[in-house]
């Protein structure tokens, strides 16, 4: 994703908040390219329930962010992300995060089941980490 020039913010590099955005971005994107969510009219959607940055190198405008996306568990009606934002061609995050989603009705706002497409798509971006 490429920054814009209204990220930076007056020290000349991206705002924390603009982050948030990158991580909501790149999920939001792979759920709908990969799990077929229908942000519009689908009966189930994610919403929010959790998040963090760590910062470790400033991003600036104009760069190209590269993002890198799994998940750490998978469970009924949730599912937490870690999420890592690079520099294009950097070897070393410039931030990273979790993201946790919980999956409710559209209509009743209340914890529903993840869609079988959805996690199916998931399922393949699931790590085991040692505890």
């Amino acid at each position: 994703m490429p920054t814009r020039w209204a990220d930076n913010d007056v020290y000349g590099h991206v705002n924390n908040v603009e982050y948030y955005a990158f991580f909501d971005t790149i999920i939001n994107t792979f759920l709908i390219r990969e799990g077929g969510l229908d942000i519009l009219t689908g009966g189930v959607i994610g919403v929010c329930a959790e998040s963090s940055c760590r910062y470790h190198a400033s991003l600036s405008f104009p760069e190209t962010v590269e993002g890198a996306l799994r998940v750490a568990h998978l469970g009924r009606s949730s599912v937490r992300y870690e999420i890592a934002l690079f520099k294009a061609g950097m070897e070393h995050p410039a931030a990273s995060g979790t993201f946790v989603h919980v999956f409710v009705d559209r209509e009743q706002r209340r914890p529903a089941e993840i869609p079988p497409g959805l996690r199916a798509a998931l399922e393949p971006l699931v790590v085991v980490t040692e505890e």
